[in-house]
């Protein structure tokens, strides 16, 4: 969640109301226009309520054509139905609610068959409000792990997790959280990702996993999962350290699943303990939920499940939060069951042809250089080619959002703080017809950008609304 800071002095004028948004009180007087930022002294009637927030909403950019979220934008009617009568049901009330827990329970055993568990009935999981949480609950269970391994050294020794320096924000929150060290892995020239060599290396007694991102948010490429490892399993040969490998799997483990069904990078490899992914990204839900599996009950310590009765029942649930609506599981449910395997192939195919499409035109431009193609995630990365320096990818972000398109500009981590790129993530509803009329709207743009002495975005951070 954001953190909001209170009202500026001067912005506390009440909210305006059209004459036509008011409706006659009982004495026959019209609605005063009420506060913005305190609660109004008296009740609004519903449709001037209701008029005012729109109102407002207006002013939000269209969500169809934000290049800059992997979060799902587009659902059937039928799931928007489905949702709308489950709104009211509370996620965590298994017992007043036993039949969403059920679709719960089933969306879990379907994603550990997906994900290739040795024996998909001895695989646990639970649903989350994404892949944060989820990733906080896997984090967690890593170290608890390690704490019952580490015996006596645990009160004297700091653990630590290793990743690439592109992993997304919620694993520098779990460290900070639960005061694990990251041991992060730094960009070199063309590596965007991980090394599996130099994860290894990093490892020690006090390690309490590895993470492996299967499609890293800043250019949508798959880390090498299957390296990762081997270099894990060479290492335990030498030394005997043991080390689990988490799969972030937020936007990835959604689609390699249905499109690269050789890519060997799930409960296949006998390191990986746990995966999670986002129901709401490529699993084509709309926000929020996220999954998170572990290969068998030994993968989860026990003391990290709790169970309550004053609901009615003794469910175990394994969250950070306690109430949370049941509607986006439901709708994942109705997904996995509305397009079954084939579905989902045909959909996230369509998907990743608009983005290699998308990026063969915008390449074709002449104007920019790609990092990625969209062959993995349906994501690509490009930057200014060389030679162009009129202008930047910040000046490029700016004028396509005078367009509607939001396509975020920035720089990457260290050790390439150098290099600033543009990404496109394509989801399904972005179609063809939108993809023509993105390239479009950027091949406009370009004889006005070559026409500039030089870049005129000077503050890069506001370029964009979109920050890692």
């Amino acid at each position: 969640m954001a953190l909001h800071e209170g009202p500026e002095k001067s912005d506390e004028r009440p909210l305006s109301v059209n004459p036509f948004y008011g409706e006659a009180d009982p004495v026959g007087g019209m609605v005063e226009a009420p506060p913005k930022h305190r609660l109004p002294d008296g009740p609004t009637p519903p449709s001037t309520a209701y008029q005012l927030v729109h109102d407002e909403l207006m002013l939000d950019g269209n969500s169809r054509l934000n290049l800059a979220t992997f979060v799902t934008t587009w659902m059937e009617p039928q799931a928007g139905v489905l949702m709308a009568e489950c709104r009211d049901k509370n996620m965590i009330d298994k017992d007043e609610y036993p039949r969403t827990a059920e679709l719960e329970r089933r969306c879990v055993a379907m994603l550990a068959d997906l994900w290739n568990a040795p024996d998909p009935s001895a695989a646990v999981g639970c649903s989350t409000t994404g892949s944060s949480e989820a990733c906080m609950l896997a984090g967690m269970a890593m170290k608890r792990r390690w704490a019952q391994r580490a015996g006596d050294r645990y009160p004297g020794a700091r653990p630590n997790l290793v990743m690439g320096v592109n992993v997304q924000v919620c694993w520098d929150k779990f460290c900070n959280f639960w005061e694990v060290e990251a041991r992060l892995i730094p960009m070199e020239g063309d590596r965007f990702h991980l090394d599996p060599q130099a994860a290894a290396e990093l490892c020690d007694e006090n390690t309490i996993g590895v993470v492996g991102i299967l499609g890293s948010t800043f250019d949508g490429s798959y880390e090498p999962i299957a390296d990762l490892c081997a270099a894990l399993d060479a290492l335990q040969e030498r030394t005997g350290l043991d080390i689990p490998v988490h799969v972030d799997g937020a936007s990835g483990a959604m689609i390699a699943p249905f499109l690269d069904e050789d890519l060997v990078w799930d409960f296949r490899l006998a390191r990986v303990t746990s995966i999670n992914t986002s129901g709401h990204k490529y699993g084509l839900v709309y926000p929020g939920v996220g999954w998170a599996l572990w290969r068998d009950k030994e993968a989860l310590p026990e003391e990290l499940v709790f169970r309550v009765n004053y609901l009615g029942g003794d469910m175990p649930t394994f969250a950070l939060n306690f109430s949370r609506p049941g509607a986006q599981v439901v709708a994942q449910y109705y997904t996995l069951l509305r397009l079954g395997r084939a579905g989902f192939r045909a959909v996230q195919q369509t998907t990743r042809d608009v983005a290699r499409g998308i990026a063969d035109r915008v390449e074709a431009l002449g104007d920019f250089r790609l990092l990625t193609r969209g062959d993995e995630l349906p994501v690509f990365a490009f930057t200014t080619a060389p030679g162009v320096d009129s202008y930047d990818v910040f000046d490029v972000s700016r004028r396509l959002r005078e367009s509607g398109w939001l396509v975020p500009a920035y720089t990457f981590p260290p050790n390439r703080e150098d290099l600033s790129v543009l990404r496109v993530v394509c989801r399904n509803g972005f179609s063809e017809d939108l993809a023509d009329m993105f390239v479009e709207d950027l091949s406009r743009l370009l004889p006005e950008l070559r026409s500039q002495s030089g870049p005129r975005t000077r503050d890069k951070g506001a370029a964009t609304g979109f920050h890692h």
